[in-house]
């Protein structure tokens, strides 16, 4: 029953990676009230609750890993 148990949490976590994205740019504005990262390509990103936005600001490099839903669920400097 343990090993059944351990195989069904190894394969979600599977299928939630699956559906993960990362991607790179540049930040080209932040509205933290809204919660939105708009990028230098244009691309608007809604931020997850809980993503902290602290040190990314207008110019910064990152790397944005987003849900399958497009949500960011982490940003980062690169």
């Amino acid at each position: 029953m343990k090993t059944l148990f351990a195989m069904a949490i190894a394969s979600a976590a599977m299928l939630s990676a699956a559906f993960a994205a990362e991607m790179e740019g540049i930040v080209s504005s932040i509205d933290a009230d809204a919660k939105v990262i708009v990028m230098e390509d244009g691309a608007e990103l809604q931020v997850a609750d809980g993503v902290s936005l602290e040190g990314i600001e207008p110019g910064a490099s990152v790397v944005v890993t987003t849900d399958d839903s497009d949500m960011v669920v982490s940003i980062a400097r690169k």
